[in-house]
């Protein structure tokens, strides 16, 4: 029986839901990752900031701390990743220098530049930085190519 325009509209509509539905749990669980490490990140970055460390090593330092809890994190439990370890661990580590970088400028230019209160800034940037991470996790980083089948 050949397919009509109402069936293939009716799975092309299954098929959006369903990546809808996957979408949406992924950032749920990625939301909940990162309230955990950055909640404890932030805090631990209030507290020596407030004992005199300067803003960009602080946060430099508790960032490679996140990011390395946030694999083990992301990688099994937000996105169910099945693939081979040092890819995923390889593109993770080119898009969190990206996040890095995007964090450093925003402490340097909004407060050592504009003179903007660094405890803000830091809460603004740790929003930002996420959401730009979620794309690159969920299109590039745990997005195993075909080859990679099994770690």
């Amino acid at each position: 029986m050949p397919e009509t325009a109402l069936n293939r509209l009716s799975s092309t509509g299954e098929i959006w839901r369903t990546r809808t539905a996957d979408i949406a749990s992924k950032l749920l669980r990625y939301g909940l990752v990162g309230l955990a490490a950055n909640g404890i990140g932030y805090a631990i970055y209030l507290i020596i900031t407030a004992f005199g460390w300067e803003p960009k090593l602080a946060m430099s330092l508790l960032y490679l701390l996140g990011a390395g809890i946030g694999f083990l994190g992301n990688r099994v439990w937000t996105f169910r990743d099945h693939g081979r370890v040092w890819p995923a661990l390889w593109r993770y580590g080119a898009v969190h220098g990206i996040g890095y970088g995007t964090n450093f400028m925003l402490l340097y230019i909004l407060v050592d530049r504009l003179g903007y209160p660094h405890q803000i800034v830091q809460a603004a940037a740790i929003l930002i930085v996420a959401l730009v991470l979620f794309l690159c996790f969920n299109l590039f980083v745990f997005r195993a190519p075909k080859d990679e089948t099994h770690t």
